[in-house]
Formats: structure tokens, C-alpha cells, sequence
């Protein structure tokens, strides 16, 4: 039996979407963070860094919401992952970028826009923010220029983890009306069985 720490609703959330895609039976555990339940030494045996998302799977475990997906796809729906070196390197790339780029800017402004009272709020977080995220966004647009998904003309892990980052969109209140073929991507990706099943999750 699988177990997932952490909500589908936070950065956990992708991994969450990946067990639906792959379709296998797992359960759920909450960490109460505020009661310290992270600092156990029961999680920190999971979890050294005494973070979400993490997975355990038998006596196997593995943090870092990336990581986890690699393993939920190669261990039980390879088919998210690429079939070439050439497919497998550039599902890495766009997943990395996902985080290591587009998700930056998108956090910063999260913050300040959903947890920060308004009256506390940093503009210039916010305002450097919503600069940045244009040009993200337009390298994403150009690459689905003709495209249905981002690698190998089918939906894979690099779609997933890239959609779930653009979906903080949604959060702030970001208006994608401009970019046609992400929202063309968006809409094809949440018509997929394992997008409806995590989207419920969340409901």
C-alpha cells in the first residue's frame, strides 16, 4: 500500500495527481504542523528534512514532489515517461523548469495575495511578480505553438507538473486570456480522467 503525506491542495498536490493518473490504491496521512508532528522521529524517518509531500511505498520512501512523480510513473505508468533519452531529458526539462522557474514568481505572489491580510501586503512582491510571470508564461506559449502537449505528442509527467504550476493562476487571479494555446493545453489536459479525480480531491 502507498501512503502520501500532505494535502492535495498544497505542493503535494501534483503527486496526488499523479497516483490518480497512474490509477493505483493509496492512502493519506495528514501532518499536523502546528503540534510539531513533523519533528517526530516516526516522519523524520520518511523525511530527514521533516517536509511534505512525501511517499512511502512497502519499506521504500522518497520525498521532494518531482522525485516522488518520477517514481509514481516509473514504478506504475511508465507511459508518463518518456520512451527516448531525448523524450526522458526534455520531460525533465520542463518539470524542473516548472519549479525552478515558472513557480517562482507564482509562490511569491500566492503568498502575499492569499495568506497576507491585504492591509500588509508588499505591492513591490507583488508587482516584480506579475512582471515576471509574462515572460514565463510566453516561453510555455511558444512552445505549444502546433503542439497538444509539451513532449513525445502525447500527455506526460512534464505536462502534469507544468499544468500544476499554471493552475496557481487561477489563485491569484492571473488572467491567461491571452494565451491561447495554453488555455487550448489546459482544457484538454482537465478533460483527462486522473485531472477530474485529483481536481475532486480538492473540491
Amino acid at each position: 500500500m502507498i501512503t502520501i503525506y500532505g494535502s492535495p491542495k498544497s505542493s503535494a498536490g501534483r503527486c496526488f495527481w499523479c497516483l490518480e493518473e497512474a490509477g493505483v490504491t493509496y492512502e493519506t496521512k495528514s501532518i499536523d504542523f502546528r503540534a510539531s508532528e513533523h519533528k517526530s522521529e516516526a516522519f523524520l524517518k520518511i523525511n530527514r528534512n521533516g517536509k511534505v509531500p512525501a511517499l512511502v511505498d512497502g519499506d521504500f520512501s522518497i520525498w521532494e514532489s518531482l522525485a516522488i512523480n518520477n517514481y509514481i510513473a516509473d514504478a506504475y505508468k511508465p507511459e508518463l515517461l518518456g520512451t527516448t533519452a531525448q523524450e526522458r531529458g526534455l520531460i525533465s526539462q520542463w518539470s524542473i523548469w516548472s519549479v525552478a522557474d515558472l513557480q517562482v514568481p507564482m509562490i511569491d505572489a500566492f503568498i502575499q495575495l492569499v495568506f497576507v491580510p491585504e492591509p500588509h501586503r508588499n505591492a513591490d512582491i507583488i508587482a516584480k511578480a506579475f512582471e515576471k510571470i509574462p515572460v514565463m508564461l510566453s516561453t510555455l506559449e511558444e512552445e505549444l505553438e502546433g503542439k497538444e502537449f509539451l513532449v513525445a505528442d502525447r500527455f506526460t509527467l512534464a505536462d502534469l507538473n507544468v499544468s500544476f504550476v499554471v493552475g496557481i493562476c487561477d489563485d491569484i487571479k492571473f488572467d491567461l486570456a491571452e494565451y491561447k494555446n495554453i488555455n487550448e493545453w489546459r482544457s484538454r489536459i482537465a478533460n483527462r480522467d486522473g485531472a477530474k479525480r485529483y481536481k475532486a480531491l480538492c473540491a
